[in-house]
């Protein structure tokens, strides 16, 4: 199959063409006829696999067959770096029609605002939006979305997760009834598909490679102690190069240290995290898609929805809280058919964090040795998801441990 085959109008095409754009994803191939149908879908498929195209190339051959000054589109999502991402995209797939597009997010001061506000009073066809920052200019009452034809919800489990269900049920009411409502999500939780009851009409369903990391990216864990990490690190990137390398902390405090620290080995880093202004945080950006600094430190607001090619490692330096962010941390890399590499690093504590990720995924990851000189890490001894703890009780069978006068615990009667 290929994207003549979805007889899209010829501008759109063309863009298509000089993108360099020839056969679609599994996710674009069963997700645009069900769209060009008029049909509202619900769509799961982790990051990396093309949904972006999926639902934006349906909209824009409509709009460009439909050309008009109206807005026709509302796509929402959590975070400001999706929603320049998506714009970006639009932008360029849409090189060649006149499709407008635009995209709102927070940050930024006032001027920021009113230039926000101004935009969207005199119209683009597509709006790309967080959810508090459209909710701020549509309390305004100058935002006007009658003309809307698409509500597209992307990453739509990390917005229930943020908490912006509220904000997402409030938006709809500025919508017409009569539209098409795309959702897609990278996991397909109750909370999400009861979400989709109150949304969509007898929507259809595509599900694709749900918590599965792509078979390009090479996985790898090691067993280490906090304090050996930091060297282990140094030691991996003398071992191999890699151009560009992602590592995910758990927190922006740890983000911070662990720039400095990789400073002081002399490595060209940066970390973004959501102490930094918006304006910072692009320009970290900027300077890692242009190669200025090799190594990123992030906290999870990467770990979904920003396009940068050519990762070949990412790390994560704490074993996920969540397993299925382990899929989303590890798809920044291999990317399109490509290679990657994914190094987790696991200690003591979060042993049995990695299991329920291995138990996700269906297999094993391999658990390479420390290098020759760091002595020994923590032994790989995860609690089995069926494992049940023990059942103490005291003889007048009440089911708590036997303590003495002392308050010093003994061991459980064994008669």
């Amino acid at each position: 199959m290929n994207f003549l085959d979805f007889h899209f109008n010829e501008d759109l095409q063309n863009s298509l063409d000089a993108m360099g754009f020839e056969s679609p994803t599994p996710i674009q191939s069963l997700a645009i006829p069900v769209i060009q149908k008029g049909k509202d879908l619900i769509a799961c498929a982790q990051t990396g696999t093309g949904k972006t195209a999926a639902f934006v190339l349906p909209v824009l051959d409509k709009l460009s067959k439909n050309p008009c000054d109206d807005t026709k589109a509302l796509i929402v999502v959590p975070t400001r770096e999706l929603a320049i991402q998506i714009d970006q995209s639009i932008q360029g797939l849409s090189y060649f029609t006149s499709i407008s597009s635009l995209a709102i997010y927070g940050g930024g001061d006032g001027v920021v605002f009113e230039k926000e506000k101004k935009a969207l009073t005199e119209g683009a066809n597509i709006i790309i939006a967080t959810p508090g920052r459209l909710l701020a200019h549509l309390n305004m009452g100058y935002v006007k979305f009658d003309t809307a034809e698409f509500l597209i919800l992307d990453e739509a489990d990390r917005m229930l997760d943020m908490g912006f269900v509220d904000d997402i049920l409030k938006i709809v009411t500025f919508l017409p009834k009569e539209r098409q409502t795309l959702m897609f999500s990278a996991t397909m939780p109750d909370k999400i598909r009861q979400l989709a009851k109150r949304l969509l009409n007898e929507p259809e369903e595509i599900s694709i490679a749900i918590s599965k990391p792509a078979e390009g990216v090479d996985q790898r864990a090691y067993l280490v102690y906090d304090k050996q990490k930091n060297a282990l690190i140094e030691a991996i990137l003398k071992q191999q190069t890699f151009t560009s390398v992602i590592i995910f902390v758990g927190t922006k405090v740890k983000a911070k240290e662990l720039e400095k620290e990789l400073k002081r080995m002399h490595m060209k880093a940066l970390s973004i995290h959501s102490d930094l202004e918006q304006a910072d945080r692009e320009n970290v950006l900027m300077q890692f898609r242009s190669r200025q600094i090799q190594i990123l430190v992030a906290t999870d607001i990467l770990s979904r929805g920003i396009d940068i090619e050519d990762i070949g490692l990412v790390i994560n330096y704490e074993v996920p809280h969540d397993a299925e962010d382990y899929v989303h941390r590890v798809g920044r890399t291999a990317r399109a058919e490509t290679k990657g590499v994914a190094i987790t690093f696991i200690n003591e504590n979060f042993q049995h964090r990695f299991k329920k990720i291995e138990d996700l995924i269906g297999y094993e990851v391999t658990k390479h040795p420390l290098p020759e000189g760091f002595g020994p890490g923590p032994e790989y001894a995860p609690i089995s998801k069926n494992k049940k703890k023990g059942n103490f009780k005291r003889p007048n069978g009440k089911g708590k441990r036997p303590y003495p006068k002392s308050g010093k615990p003994t061991k459980p009667n064994s008669n």
